[in-house]
């Protein structure tokens, strides 16, 4: 994977994201670069390129002058991810997520609102890749994530060790009105479709953001901001 872009390419850094090399322009190269001297001082190689060089490289065209090249995301194994030291656990499962987009804005509320860990599904859904990497502008290296086979058998693991597992759907109670300070997971749905219903069926309860438009749905991520943001409130 590359990671592009100055603050991007700083943050994988002082995150501790494994980075093989960064190529950097040879403008940079006669001046005091605090890149430079980050990666340097992690013992990171550092490559001058012509410009050109990285606008040939760029998938983003957005460089600004820095490309990270990293080894494949490290997922975490999902018993490490579940063996939190916190009287209240805080997790999210995605249930089908594809868009890259949204699961790198995910990453990014989720770290932001202090969740434990992600966990996500092996087959039909997005998986860890450069877009995701962009688009959490850096909290992706401050976040466990976990990919199961079987996203149920998860539910259930959580359930085991007392975490009440919500799904974020419509039809369900009003999230203003629970009481949600407590361990807890909540389960965010497919772009498309929501949350499967034999996903819902093994939940605790179900959670609905209530919609006074005439648009009955929200943006997978920006749903699950509005969620997590309210449990952090609650949690005070």
């Amino acid at each position: 994977m590359q990671i592009e872009g100055r603050n991007q390419v700083r943050q994988a850094i002082e995150g501790g994201l494994t980075i093989n090399k960064i190529l950097v322009d040879t403008n940079f190269s006669n001046r005091k670069d605090e890149i430079v001297f980050l990666a340097r001082k992690k013992r990171i190689r550092v490559d001058f390129v012509p410009k050109q060089a990285l606008d040939r490289k760029s998938t983003t065209s957005h460089h600004q002058g820095y490309i990270a090249e990293t080894v494949d995301f490290k997922y975490t194994p999902l018993d490490q991810l579940l063996a939190v030291k916190s009287e209240k656990p805080f997790f999210v499962l995605l249930d089908g997520i594809e868009d890259p987009h949204n699961f790198g804005a995910i990453i990014r509320s989720c770290e932001c609102a202090g969740v434990d860990g992600i966990i996500i599904p092996k087959n039909r859904a997005c998986v860890v890749n450069d877009t995701v990497v962009r688009t959490s502008t850096g909290a992706i290296s401050n976040m466990k994530i976990a990919m199961v086979t079987n996203l149920k058998e998860a539910i259930t693991s959580l359930k085991n060790m007392g975490v009440w597992v919500y799904a974020a759907e419509t039809g369900g109670e009003n999230i203003y009105s629970k009481n949600l300070n407590q361990p807890i997971a909540v389960v965010i749905g497919s772009e498309g479709k929501g949350v499967k219903k034999s996903i819902i069926e093994m939940c605790d309860g179900v959670l609905t953001l209530p919609l006074k438009g005439k648009v009955n749905s929200l943006n997978a991520s920006v749903a699950c901001g509005i969620v997590i943001f309210e449990i952090l409130r609650q949690r005070g």
